[in-house]
C-alpha cells in the first residue's frame, strides 16, 4: 500500500513533534537490551550473540571421546585431569573450552578471511583415520564373505515378496493383530531378591535366561519357569544377556559343553557360559566400565559389547581378544545390536544418538537423531535394513537405511522406553524358508487363487517400559495391539520367542512373567 508524499511528511512531523527526535536520525544499529529471566542485569544482544557464536564454534571442535586421552590432553596443557564432582562429559567440555582459547589465541596474526577459510576446512575434516591390527582386517575381510551372499539372499526373497498383492498383504497382518490381542497373563515366578534387568529366551524357545542386579544369571524353564541352572561370576548389576546363534537348537552344531551364553555386567567384565558348567568358560576383559548389552555377530564368530566406557567393542570368540575399540559417541555408550546380514551393527546409548556402522569399513553409514533423551533399547528388522530405538523420552522410533530417515515415531511409554524386541519370526528372508503358494487365499472374491503367502516375521514389535507396561505394536501401522500389565514396578526387559508362543519380562518387581495366547498357540 502507497502512502501519498503529502501524508507522509505530515506523519514524520507528528513522530518528531511526539519523540523529539526525527526518523532519519534514528541510529539503524541499535543494540537492544535482553531482560535476564532470572531478574538479573539485562545483556546486549551483541554480547548474547557473540555468545552463542562462540558456543557453536566450540561445539564443532573435535575432542577425543576416550576418557584417558582426554585426561592426558589436560596434562598436556598444565590443567587439572579432573574436578571434584566432576563427569566425563564435563572434562570433555572443559578440555573444548581451553582449546579454543588456544585457537582464539592463535588466530590474531591471521586475517578475518584466512580464518574463515581455515574454519570452513576445519569443519569439513569430520572423519579421522586409526590404522587397525592385522586380526581387525582378517576379521572384516570374514564378515565380508559372511555377508555378502546373505545380503543376495535376502534381496532375492524380498523381490518374490513384492509380487504379493495389497490385498493379501491386508488379510494377513489383520489375522497377526487379531492373534496379538488375545495375548494375556500365562505365570510369574519371582525369579531373585533383587530387580532382574534382563531376559532373554533360547533359540528353541524351551529356555529363558535371565540377570539380575546381584551379578546372577538363572536358566529358567518354559513354561514352568522352574531355575535350570545359576551361573555365578558377575559382581554387580547384569545387564547383557545373548545366547549363541543356533545353540538349543536340535539341528545346531553347537555343543552343551562349548559356548552358548554371553553376560555382562557392571564389573567391567563379559563371561562366556556353557550349558554344563556354571562357572565361565573365558571372561573379555578391556572396559573400563559398566558393560551393558553384548550381542553375537551372526556367525557366531565375534561378540560386540556396549559399556559405559562411551565406546562399544569388537571380540574375537574363539581367540577370546579385543579386535576393535569403537570411539564415536560423547556419553555412555548403552546397547549394540548385528542386522542379520552381518554386514552391519547399530549403537546407541545416553548421548540420545544411535550410529549405524559398516562392519567391512567401520565407517558411519548412518545417524540416528532424533531423540531428546538416552536411548535404551535397539533391535533390527529381520529386513536388515530398518532398526527400532527405544528411548527415555518415551518414543520409539523406526528408521529406515534406505532412506536414510525416520520412518515412524510412536508414543510408545510413558516414562521410558526400557526394551524393545523386533519379532524376528522362523520365515524371514535368512531362515532358509523361501516363500510358498498358497492355494487357500481367496484375494476377497471367494475364489482360490494361487499366491504367495506372506511372511510373519517382522510384522510386531514388544516393547517394555517404566509405566509398567508391555506393549505390543504393529510394524505395519504401527497401531497398539495389546497392553500387558501386570507388573508391580518398572519392567525393565522383554522378549519373544521365534515363534510368537511366548513373550517374556522383567523388573523391579523381582519377576519374570510369561505372556500367551489362550490356546497356546504361536503366530
Amino acid at each position: 500500500m502507497s502512502i501519498h508524499p503529502s501524508r507522509q511528511a505530515y506523519v514524520e512531523e507528528q513522530q518528531e513533534d511526539d519523540a523529539g527526535i526525527s526518523i532519519a536520525e534514528l541510529p539503524t544499529d541499535t543494540n537492544y537490551q535482553i531482560p535476564s529471566a532470572s531478574g538479573g542485569p539485562s545483556q546486549n544482544a551483541s554480547t548474547v550473540f557473540n555468545d552463542f557464536a562462540r558456543k557453536r564454534k566450540a561445539a564443532a571442535m573435535a575432542v577425543p571421546t576416550d576418557d584417558q586421552r582426554v585426561r592426558t590432553e589436560l596434562r598436556a596443557r598444565g590443567e587439572p585431569i579432573t574436578l571434584f564432582g566432576e563427569r566425563k562429559e564435563d572434562r570433555r567440555d572443559r578440555l573444548r573450552e581451553l582449546m579454543l582459547k588456544e585457537q582464539e589465541g592463535g588466530d590474531d596474526d591471521v586475517s578475518m578471511a584466512d580464518a574463515g577459510e581455515e574454519g570452513g576446512k576445519d569443519e569439513e575434516e569430520g572423519e579421522f583415520y586409526i590404522e587397525g591390527s592385522q586380526d581387525l582386517l582378517a576379521a572384516r575381510r570374514d564378515i565380508s564373505r559372511y555377508s555378502l551372499p546373505r545380503a543376495a539372499q535376502r534381496i532375492a526373497h524380498q523381490k518374490i515378496e513384492s509380487k504379493i498383492k495389497v490385498a493379501t498383504h491386508v488379510r494377513h497382518r489383520k489375522a497377526i493383530k487379531e492373534k496379538l490381542e488375545g495375548i494375556e497373563l500365562f505365570g510369574s515366578q519371582i525369579a531373585s531378591e533383587r530387580p532382574v534387568s534382563v531376559v532373554r529366551f533360547a533359540p528353541d524357545g524351551n529356555t529363558v535366561a535371565c540377570g539380575d542386579w546381584g551379578g546372577t544369571v538363572k536358566l529358567l524353564d518354559v513354561p514352568n519357569l522352574d531355575t535350570k541352572a545359576v551361573l555365578r561370576g558377575h559382581k554387580g548389576i547384569v545387564g547383557g544377556l545373548c545366547w549363541f546363534p543356533g545353540a538349543t537348537l536340535s539341528t545346531s552344531s553347537v555343543s552343551p559343553d562349548s559356548i552358548n551364553l554371553a553376560s555382562a555386567a557392571q564389573d567391567n567384565e563379559i563371561h562366556l557360559w556353557s550349558l554344563n558348567k556354571d562357572t565361565p568358560l573365558a571372561t573379555l576383559s578391556g572396559h573400563s566400565s559398566r558393560v551393558c548389552r553384548t550381542e553375537f555377530h551372526p556367525s557366531g564368530r565375534y561378540l560386540a559389547s556396549a559399556s559405559y566406557d562411551t565406546t562399544w567393542r569388537l571380540w574375537d570368540v574363539n581367540t577370546t581378544t579385543e579386535l576393535l575399540l569403537q570411539e564415536g559417541h560423547s556419553k555412555e555408550v548403552y546397547t549394540v545390536s548385528f542386522n542379520e546380514d552381518g554386514s552391519l551393527i547399530a549403537s546407541a546409548g545416553l548421548d540420545s544418538i544411535g550410529r549405524i556402522w559398516d562392519m567391512r569399513t567401520g565407517r558411519t553409514v548412518m545417524l540416528l537423531e532424533g531423540h531428546v533423551a538416552p536411548i535404551h533399547a535397539l533391535d533390527w528388522n529381520s529386513d536388515g535394513v530398518r532398526v527400532m530405538t527405544g528411548s527415555a523420552d518415551g518414543f520409539a522410533k523406526c528408521w529406515d537405511l534406505r532412506n536414510v530417515k525416520e520412518s515412524a515415531s510412536i508414543g510408545a511409554h510413558m516414562g521410558g522406553v526400557s526394551d524393545l524386541r523386533w519379532f524376528k519370526g522362523t520365515d524371514g528372508p535368512l531362515s532358509g524358508n523361501t516363500p510358498q503358494a498358497d492355494t487357500t487365499m481367496t484375494n476377497g472374491d471367494g475364489e482360490e487363487h494361487e499366491d504367495i503367502q506372506p511372511k510373519k516375521s517382522g510384522t510386531f514389535i514388544v516393547s517394555s517400559g517404566f509405566d509398567k507396561a508391555v506393549n505390543i505394536f504393529s510394524a505395519d501401522d504401527w497401531a497398539l495391539c495389546k497392553s500387558l500389565t501386570g507388573h508391580d514396578g518398572t519392567v525393565l526387559a522383554v522378549d519373544t520367542t521365534s515363534d510368537a508362543k511366548w513373550i517374556a519380562s522383567c523388573g523391579r518387581d523381582r519377576t519374570v512373567k510369561l505372556w500367551a495366547r489362550d490356546d497356546m498357540e504361536g503366530l
